[in-house]
Parts: C-alpha cells; sequence; structure tokens
C-alpha cells in the first residue's frame, strides 16, 4: 500500500498470536527504497490505530525526506478488545486487577512479532530497537523497555500513565510505595544506554490527587524523572517535552511525535 508520503512504504500485515488468543493488526512504515544491505532502527508503537489519525506515514516521511532523521521502519501495533489487561506492568497488575496479561503481551512481543518482523522484512537484525506509545500504551512500552534492557536503547512515552498503582486511593495509597512503574525503576539495576522521552500536555487532565496546583500526569512524569536520576541518569540520558496546550488526545501525540524522532532518530 502506497502511503500519502513518497518515501514511506505503508504495509497492514495480520499476525496471530498464541500468547494472547487474537489477530493482532500491524501497519509496517517502512522507506520505499529499502536497502537490505543496510540495518535499519526498529521502531514498535503501542496503540497503532491512531497513527492513520496524525497521519504518521506524512511525519515521518517528511522527516526522512529532510534528512532530519535517519530511515527507519516502524511498526504500529494495534490494540485488541483486551487493552486495559494486555497494556500495564508485567510486575504486577494494578489496583483493579488491570493489567493481568502485561506479561503475555510481552511474551507476543518477543516470541512472536519480532521473529515475524525479521523473517518478513528479510531482515536478521536491526541495528537497534526502540518503543514507543500513548497513555496506557506508553506505560506498557515503558515497562517492556525497562525490563528487557539488552533488547532496546530508546523508550518514548506520550502522556503516559504513570499513575498505574497497586492500591486504590481509599486502600492507604502512597505516592512512595504504589506506583508501579516507580517502584520498578527504584528496585532495578542501572542500564546506562538506555534513553528516555518523556512528553506530557499542561491539558492532559484535572486531576491533582495531592493538591498542589499540578495535574497528576505531570507530577508523576516529573517524579519518574527523579527515579531515574536517582538510579543514575543524566539529563543525556532524559528529553521532557511539555506543551502548553497539551491534550490526551492525538492531535497532541502528533505533535510531539516528531520531537521524538529527532531526538531518537537524527541523522
Amino acid at each position: 500500500m502506497q502511503a500519502a508520503n513518497a518515501s514511506i512504504n505503508l504495509e497492514q500485515l495480520e499476525l496471530y498470536s498464541e500468547f494472547l488468543e487474537r489477530t493482532v493488526q500491524l501497519d509496517v512504515y517502512k522507506p520505499t527504497h529499502l536497502d537490505r544491505s543496510k540495518q535499519y532502527s526498529l521502531l514498535l508503537i503501542n496503540d497503532g490505530q491512531d497513527l492513520p489519525k496524525m497521519p504518521f506515514d506524512n511525519i515521518i516521511g517528511c522527516l526522512i525526506e529532510s534528512e532530519q532523521i535517519e530511515p527507519i521502519i516502524a511498526i504500529g501495533i494495534y490494540c485488541g478488545p483486551n487493552r486495559k489487561m494486555e497494556y500495564g506492568t508485567a510486575y504486577a497488575a494494578d489496583f483493579d486487577g488491570r493489567g493481568a496479561k502485561a506479561g503475555l503481551y510481552a511474551k507476543f512481543i518477543f516470541d512472536e512479532l519480532l521473529p515475524f518482523l525479521r523473517k518478513h522484512l528479510s531482515i536478521a537484525s536491526f541495528k537497534d530497537k526502540s518503543f514507543a506509545g500513548f497513555s496506557l500504551g506508553a506505560l506498557s512500552a515503558l515497562d517492556i523497555v525497562w525490563n528487557h534492557p539488552n533488547q532496546f536503547n530508546k523508550v518514548g512515552v506520550f502522556s503516559g500513565s504513570l499513575w498505574w498503582r497497586r492500591k486504590g486511593y481509599e486502600d492507604g495509597y502512597d505516592d512512595e510505595k504504589d506506583r508501579l512503574m516507580h517502584l520498578q525503576i527504584r528496585k532495578a539495576d542501572f542500564y546506562p544506554w538506555l534513553k528516555f522521552f518523556l512528553q506530557c500536555g499542561e491539558l492532559d487532565e484535572t486531576a491533582d490527587r495531592n493538591k498542589n496546583g499540578i495535574i497528576d500526569s505531570i507530577d508523576d512524569t516529573l517524579d519518574l524523572i527523579v527515579e531515574l536520576k536517582a538510579k543514575g541518569y543524566t539529563e543525556s540520558h532524559i528529553e521532557y517535552l511539555l506543551l502548553a496546550d497539551g491534550k490526551h488526545d492525538v492531535p497532541t501525540w502528533a505533535k510531539a511525535f516528531p520531537a521524538f524522532l529527532k531526538w531518537g532518530f537524527k541523522k
């Protein structure tokens, strides 16, 4: 399928997952003139069904054409009907049992998707691999990268659901002890090659659980950065993008995505 941008070929595929017990729709965005003698960076993207709304093919194609980024291969992974169960943290489900299939989703990525892509694209290995996502899909991407650091070098978190917690507010929730992603970072090792792109919008939400005048999505992201820096990461590892007019929606993520691509794949 020819994409809207001549620099990009868009291929729509389906892959049945034994782990997820469903067919996963994939959009493969690859350079029109794919040179299989070269190694390409691979970017996996959760909630791939949102990419055509941007439209992503035009975003990435224009950046490649203008030589602002190197040619890469991006895979839009469509979510399924059990999105709130497949996305989340494999470390533990949240207080409401959501994310219980996050471990199976990770198995899908490594044991089914990546082998399928290598075979389909006739590419034995990639230059490097990155993962990105939106909202709950962003949490999933971060969780998978963090727990498989030898497989990835970058992650893009757009309006990430970093509030994901193991206790409800009425059950004695504590910021320091119960946010699952923050907890994982605190307990794990330091992986110096990993880099993190974190985006928030000032209009992401209105919730402010600690009444400090800062919405929770920004608070949770800034606290995650604190955890990363305590672990040993520096400004060279972390890019934080705050959009004053940013909302929890596709137009905002479309606005932010070029910054992520130029940060992560600059030519």
